[in-house]
């Protein structure tokens, strides 16, 4: 097999993914298997898709790296990295299959991703929307799909509200999309954006990456969204809803998983998290924290000045984040609908 190797890499150039890519790639398998087990779906896609770019990387590059993190050096030209180490296999081993199809479901196990696609992250979300307003909602689906969930909310808010509902609606089916269609969206791509690369994989979209998008937008487009999807389709409105979770949903968990989740959130961000939320919520985190600490929160709710929305919304965003890889970790359970779901 041929290996990419890229030229004119700076040190100075690289991101924080690129330099965990270019560690984990390093250092192998079991390294990467034990930096997956502790870092959300997003991020390992994410990851991988990096790990994929860098199987050979300059010597002088690969050291700045190592030094970066473990003061370490080598005498080598460049590194040959295995092409198991961001494999399906190792992200099935680290983090289970069921989670594993999660995060793989939109990545081909044997293809690299398309280097225009990914360009994508690195145009703003305003520029993003401005090019997609005017394409048809199937292009604009498969695109969104190649996005993370912060991305993909902020392009969707930024479209007319009459196009957003009939976006949502079509990347929630979106399923395997044929090859001709992601080569259509490619060639569309390279036309109007400065970037150049070739697709060889399918994109799949689906509920669950809907569920995660509408999950990290701001609650008032995330509100709109759903209306217009309950008058389309309620059904699917319900899978949604089923597979979202929003800071309100806390009273879902139980006691225990309630204290489970408050040894991983911060004073801070718990107190900031509280101030516009309800008597229910705030009666669930009291009754399980001890007595003097609850008055202790109860005393800063009410001497807490004003606080920007944006920032209350944030650590309500990290905290829901935190239960959700809680419960991929099986370390809470949360009650998310149906009797199937009932805690008995």
């Amino acid at each position: 097999m041929k290996l990419n190797k890229l030229e004119n890499i700076r040190y100075e150039d690289l991101r924080g993914f690129d330099k965990a890519a270019i560690l984990m790639n390093y250092m192998g398998p079991e390294a990467a298997k034990t930096l997956f087990r502790h870092i959300d779906d997003a991020d390992i896609r994410k990851l991988i898709n990096i790990m994929g770019r860098y199987r050979i990387v300059p010597v002088e590059v690969t050291k700045r790296v190592l030094e970066e993190y473990y003061e370490m050096i080598s005498e080598s030209q460049e590194y040959i990295f295995s092409d198991s180490t961001g494999s399906k296999d190792t992200v099935i081993e680290a983090v289970g299959e069921e989670r594993a199809r999660g995060i793989l479901g939109h990545l081909s196990a044997n293809a690299p991703s398309s280097r225009t696609l990914e360009s994508l992250e690195m145009v703003d979300a305003k520029s993003l929307s401005n090019f997609l307003i005017n394409e048809h909602p199937q292009t604009i689906s498969v695109i969104l799909a190649h996005l993370e969930p912060e991305k993909k909310g902020e392009v969707l808010k930024r479209l007319p509200e009459s196009l957003q509902a009939e976006v949502v609606l079509r990347l929630s089916n979106l399923d395997h999309v044929a090859p001709e269609l992601i080569a259509e969206v490619d060639r569309v791509l390279k036309q109007e954006l400065s970037t150049v690369g070739t697709v060889e994989q399918s994109a799949l979209g689906g509920v669950q990456p809907v569920a995660e998008m509408l999950n990290v937008m701001d609650k008032n487009t995330e509100s709109a969204i759903m209306s217009r999807i309950e008058e389309k389709d309620p059904i699917l409105a319900e899978e949604i809803r089923k597979l979202m979770f929003v800071f309100e949903d806390i009273i879902k968990i139980d006691d225990k998983g309630i204290q489970t989740l408050l040894k991983e959130v911060p004073n801070d961000k718990l107190l900031l998290a509280l101030k516009t939320a309800n008597e229910e919520i705030r009666s669930k985190i009291f009754k399980n924290i001890s007595q003097r600490a609850a008055k202790l929160l109860q005393d800063d709710l009410a001497n807490m000045g004003p606080a920007r929305l944006s920032d209350v919304e944030g650590a309500q965003v990290e905290i829901v984040n935190v239960a959700r890889r809680l419960e991929q970790e099986g370390k809470i359970l949360i009650a998310r609908g149906g009797s199937e779901d009932a805690l008995v």
